[in-house]
């Protein structure tokens, strides 16, 4: 895996497989995601509020579910694992971006999710990257084109 660092980091990309795990009827019943599990190392290191966050779910219904943001830095849980704090609101089911249309975008054909999909919690997304999957995001969400939103290296940065 590329080694991640403050000045290339766009967004970290937390996976969940929607076919093991019933993700859809769980984000259907509760959208907000509040924390979740991450591998502990450099990358857990590196995480911190308000750094944005990409939820990539995988499986048959792979894609870009949701944007938000790291909450507070990683904590040890009761269980054992390490949870990140996150600010995250799972997309509609119309705004999700689906895994083929990015993957069909060479500008994303390195992104980590798609090079390895096994790889732990959290990946991430360059500055370059984050932008062309939030151009896919901001479409879907408002297909008039209209939508702004802020740099991913500005928030990234903060």
């Amino acid at each position: 895996m590329a080694a991640v660092t403050l000045d290339n980091l766009g967004a970290w990309v937390l996976k969940g497989n929607a076919d093991r795990v019933d993700l859809a009827g769980r984000f259907a019943r509760e959208p907000r995601v509040s924390q979740w599990c991450v591998r502990p190392g450099y990358r857990m290191r590196l995480m911190r509020a308000p750094q944005p966050v990409v939820f990539w779910a995988s499986g048959s219904q792979a894609g870009v579910w949701g944007v938000g943001n790291v909450a507070d830095v990683p904590f040890l849980g009761e269980d054992g694992a390490w949870h990140v704090p996150l600010g995250l609101t799972i997309d509609p089911v119309s705004a999700r971006v689906p895994r083929s249309s990015l993957r069909a975008d060479s500008r994303l054909a390195g992104i980590e999710v798609f090079r390895q999909p096994q790889g732990p919690n959290p990946s991430f997304l360059t500055v370059e990257q984050f932008d062309v999957v939030r151009s896919y995001r901001d479409s879907q969400a408002n297909p008039s084109g209209s939508l702004k939103s802020p740099s991913s290296a500005a928030i990234a940065r903060r």
